[in-house]
């Protein structure tokens, strides 16, 4: 089931109930902006920043990786959010900040996750109305998590897949940083990819408005890559952002959430030792 929901449905949706609307937005590598500054001149009315730096470990040394179950909970019910209610994430335009926080809620299993199709891009191309008012604290509230370990591989995962060649995986980075092409964006990571990977910029999977390929065009995309089989391939990239928008256009294409390599290039690219390669696959 996609966990893509349109701006109409949404409309619709707080008609009925109110869901926590969240905007997740975070840099992507070579992006310079500051998303909280921006989330405080113009967002989404009633919306709240979820911040990712925060929802990560803070004691790895791998940028934004999963943090612990119970301070994703904690930090969860201070927003006031418990594990029950409807939540909504959007960001402001680069889509794998909302699609990487709706895959660590979904981590931690919550069932009633959503991402805004199209974000805050989408919801200004719609005159919809944006406000740089604060919105006032909710109470906290208990939140529970439930954490479905299908959804996440490690480093040791990751060496068994490779080694046994037993998963797809696909790779949501740029041609050049895949094929070794240009060099890495963070410092003693090297260039290439794991044998047997197969590359999907992440873009690929959305139109020049920054929008899903419907969920026909994207399964033909991940059936000429090999996935064929629903909750088999997984995910990866550079750290983990732009994965989760790949992990987003399987489950949109029928195909299930399979797995997300949370360390990424960026843990993989910088261990002694392990197999890397620049070439083409046959």
């Amino acid at each position: 089931m996609s966990p893509l929901i349109s701006i109409d449905d949404f409309l619709a949706l707080c008609g009925h109930s109110k869901p926590f609307l969240l905007d997740a937005s975070a840099l992507l590598p070579g992006e310079t902006s500051t998303p909280a500054e921006i989330f405080a001149q113009g967002h989404i009315i009633g919306s709240q920043y979820f911040d990712i730096e925060l929802f990560s470990d803070p004691q790895s040394q791998l940028p934004h990786t999963v943090p612990s179950a119970g301070r994703f909970a904690s930090l969860m019910g201070q927003m006031g959010i418990s594990d029950k209610d409807c939540i909504v994430f959007y960001d402001q335009g680069n889509v794998a900040s909302a699609c990487r926080a709706w895959w660590l809620a979904t981590l931690f299993g919550h069932a009633n996750a959503h991402i805004l199709h199209g974000g805050l891009p989408e919801w200004r191309r719609r005159n919809l109305p944006v406000t740089n008012a604060t919105t006032p604290a909710f109470p906290p509230a208990a939140y529970r998590s439930h954490t479905t370990y299908a959804r996440i591989v490690g480093l040791g995962d990751m060496q068994d897949i490779v080694a046994s060649a037993s998963r797809p995986i696909l790779d949501a980075r740029g041609e050049g940083r895949f094929f070794g092409q240009v060099p890495e964006p963070r410092p003693g990571v090297v260039s290439g990819h794991m044998p047997g990977a197969r590359n999907l910029p992440y873009k690929t999977v959305l139109d020049d408005n920054g929008l899903f390929l419907p969920a026909e065009r994207l399964k033909a995309l991940f059936n000429d890559l090999g996935v064929t089989t629903p909750d088999s391939a997984v995910t990866t990239c550079g750290s983990g952002m732009t994965a989760s928008v790949l992990t987003v256009a399987l489950c949109t294409a029928g195909l299930g959430a399979g797995a997300l390599y949370d360390g990424s290039w960026a843990e993989w690219g910088s261990t002694p030792g392990v197999p890397v390669t620049t070439e083409r696959a046959p």
